[in-house]
């Protein structure tokens, strides 16, 4: 005899419509292709779009900027849904949980409308890049490097394991913008990276689980950034800000922990 679960108290109504809508969107669109993106190790591009076509991007991004105008909630039901069907494809936590949230928290108004609307529909990927080959979960110890250069920030280094590197247009990089030790010299700048001179993304790379999930390696030589793509209006923030997001990163990857694809 199955042993009824209960209902989560913070699951109400709309929340409930969302995940059925998302768990018949992951049906459809993500589990007929599941063998063929396990072995490109990537879901294909366009998938991007459909999920933004179908409300799924950006779900806890105000109206204003394109998102769904909801909270934290309607990520775990899209993220649930997501894991419960066992369909990869693609990461939405990485994309609208964590760096859309870093947008709408430390950047301009400017920088807002710029990028969050075109994540919000799938048109803009988003990554952000925090491990080095170096560096793994002691950021302090980041190298790369974001030297000012007129209007410009000429970033070097190099990048790991990062989720959605293949597919992204529009990377948060945490790096040094300075000689300040440790966390005081860390910055976050975004860089779009499409025909970018200066950025290479390396090979994917194969992982224990979440093959359909692109992962891969990235490079800055000479890479030029506009100054103004600084995240925030001051330079030596990143480790703060990266602090202050991290909880609710953990929480979208505890959320979707269960599926391993």
């Amino acid at each position: 005899m199955a042993i009824p679960t209960p209902k989560p108290a913070w699951l109400d109504a709309d929340l409930e419509l969302l995940a059925d809508n998302a768990t018949r969107f992951f049906t459809r669109e993500c589990l007929p292709h599941q063998a063929r993106w396990r072995e490109q190790r990537r879901g294909d591009r366009d998938i991007w779009l459909k999920a933004g076509e179908a409300g799924l991007l950006c779900a806890s991004i105000p109206e204003e900027y394109g998102g769904g105008g909801g909270h934290f909630g309607h990520e775990v039901a899209i993220t649930q849904a997501h894991a419960h069907s066992l369909a990869g494809g693609f990461s939405n936590g990485v994309h609208s949980v964590i760096v859309a949230h870093y947008i709408l928290r430390y950047g301009t108004e400017a920088q807002k409308r710029r990028w969050l609307p075109k994540m919000a529909s799938g048109e803009t990927v988003a990554a952000i890049a925090m491990t080095e080959p170096g560096a793994g979960s002691d950021l302090q110890a980041i190298r790369t490097s974001a030297r000012r250069d007129g209007d410009s920030y000429v970033i070097n280094g190099a990048k790991t394991f990062i989720t959605n590197g293949y597919h992204a247009d529009l990377i948060c990089i945490v790096c040094r913008t300075s000689d300040a030790p440790g966390a005081k010299g860390l910055s976050l700048v975004m860089a779009e990276v499409k025909d970018l001179p200066g950025f290479r993304r390396g090979r994917l790379l194969d992982k224990m689980g979440q093959h359909t999930i692109d992962t891969c390696e990235l490079f800055f030589d000479d890479m030029r950034v506009p100054v103004e793509d600084l995240l925030g209006t001051q330079e030596g923030q990143g480790f703060r800000q990266l602090m202050e997001q991290l909880p609710r990163e953990r929480l979208i990857i505890a959320v979707g922990g269960v599926a391993t694809l």
